[in-house]
């Protein structure tokens, strides 16, 4: 069976003068699908969206969206696609119904069809009783399921989606997560840029991670999640302890285990799909280690983009299980195989 891309490109290139935003970016997103761009700032996630949204030209490569060129045929491709930004772009003065009726002026509708789509729209995103209201007075959540709507006024092939539950709360959050799988599932295809990772967990048939300008990996979570393996940690009695357990761990996984000597833990990643928890507690327990607690999980999305990117997702270092402790443990942070395999 053959499979149609809603949106492909091959060799993407960006530069400014010195700077090279895109080097070699590939892409190819099926129709139907929604697929999640992810990547720390400046990985070039927001020059590959200007140019696959005709915002901007590419100075190398090829990119076509619902089968059109985006620098032979913008004008085509501006007419299947449709936009949602990060801050949302309804107007606050005028009530929800005026916002989607003047969107739908705006992309060529008239008369009573440009009003049948906004009630439509409406209905659709559950706001059909606070249509009346200034969208000022609206929750950040029905402003952001407001602007998504406004996207869809012309039925897009493809929608781009960038960072849309900046800001909401979880209730919010979850909302408008409700709504893109139902565009999903109505055959709307979804590139999605996000820095909530669990968004892109939840909602991602495929990941794209971007890094300097290229897709350093890509799959759908779970593939990328398995390629990083599990990754175990256990909680000693005392500092004294760290050491010995990091040993032991460090024997079991051949890795390099990573000790937080404020929370008394240390964990290490596990690539051996066979070593289970009552093996580690019974080697630290022959150690004569004393644990409090321990745990062998998957890995987080948090953690693979980590991984595959280097980027550190918090502040404080010492929280992060996957960030090395020590400069001679800076190999637990280098690209697995399969990322770089993987590369453009």
């Amino acid at each position: 069976m053959t499979t149609t891309y809603a949106v492909l490109s091959d060799g993407l290139e960006k530069s400014y003068g010195e700077v090279h935003a895109l080097r070699g970016f590939d892409l190819a997103v099926p129709e139907g699908s929604v697929c999640g761009l992810l990547g720390p700032n400046g990985a070039g996630k927001t020059t590959a969206v200007r140019i696959l949204t005709t915002l901007t030209t590419p100075t190398g490569g090829r990119a076509l969206v619902a089968g059109h060129d985006v620098a032979r045929d913008p004008s085509a491709v501006r007419r299947a696609i449709g936009s949602t930004g990060q801050f949302a772009s309804v107007d606050g003065d005028l009530t929800g119904r005026e916002n989607l009726r003047l969107f739908a002026r705006l992309a060529g509708l008239r008369g009573r069809a440009a009003r049948d789509r906004a009630d439509e729209l409406l209905e659709g995103f559950g706001l059909t009783e606070a249509a009346g209201r200034v969208a000022s007075t609206w929750s950040g959540g029905m402003r952001r399921r407001l602007d998504l709507a406004a996207g869809l006024v012309t039925r897009p092939r493809v929608l781009f989606l960038d960072e849309p539950t900046t800001g909401l709360d979880p209730a919010a959050r979850d909302q408008i997560w409700t709504a893109v799988r139902a565009l999903a599932r109505e055959g709307t295809s979804v590139l999605l840029t996000t820095q909530y990772l669990e968004e892109a967990d939840r909602l991602a048939d495929d990941i794209v991670v971007m890094d300097h300008g290229r897709a350093a990996a890509t799959g759908t979570p779970a593939d990328l999640k398995a390629r990083i393996g599990a990754y175990a940690e256990v909680c000693v009695a005392g500092v004294e302890a760290l050491a010995g357990a990091a040993a032991v761990l460090d024997q079991l996984t051949g890795g390099l285990p990573a000790l937080d000597r404020e929370r008394l833990t240390v964990g290490v990643t596990v690539l051996d799909s066979g070593l289970t928890l009552p093996r580690i507690i019974r080697a630290l327990d022959t150690a004569g280690i004393a644990v409090t607690d321990a745990s062998l999980r998957p890995p987080t999305l948090d953690e693979v983009f980590l991984r595959l990117t280097g980027a550190p997702r918090t502040s404080d270092a010492s929280r992060d299980p996957l960030v090395p402790q020590d400069p001679r443990d800076a190999r637990a942070c280098e690209n697995p195989a399969g990322a770089k395999e993987n590369a453009a």
